[in-house]
């Protein structure tokens, strides 16, 4: 018993730490109103239909617009375009409603490499300067 307990205990521990925590992606989808219009829906009902996720939309001045979150999942921007969405009488693929489909995990990865890169780089500006000798004035 006194050897269990502890073997039970490792291996809850081992499995922890290899266990991989799954990343939530966001996604960003546009629309325009006229588009909306055109295939008779409308963002609440689009919205409507991807109520097994987390949803938000934003209506406003500019461009309609629907956040999801999807959790632990291999989605791209493409695959996501292909969901159906049921518009009046007909099934649509998201791409061909929305304006425009964004993956704002990768985004943000990408915009995190390229700070990290900006960061590591020195100013080249800078170290010109201050290699320049100055020229007193006599």
């Amino acid at each position: 018993m006194r050897k269990l307990v502890p073997l039970i205990l490792v291996l809850f521990i081992s499995l922890s730490a290899l266990a991989k925590n799954a990343e939530t992606k966001t996604f960003l989808v546009l629309f325009k109103s006229k588009e909306l219009k055109s295939h008779q829906t409308s963002l609440k009902a689009i919205e409507s239909q991807f109520s097994s996720f987390n949803t938000k939309t934003y209506s406003g001045n500019s461009e309609l617009a629907l956040l999801i979150e999807i959790p632990s999942c291999d989605f791209d921007e493409c695959f996501l375009g292909d969901f159906l969405v049921k518009t009046g009488d007909q099934d649509i693929k998201l791409q061909e409603i929305a304006f425009r489909l964004f993956d704002m995990t990768e985004n943000k990865r990408n915009l995190q490499l390229l700070l990290s890169a900006y960061q590591n780089n020195p100013d080249k500006k800078k170290i010109a300067k201050a290699d320049k000798p100055s020229n007193p004035r006599p």
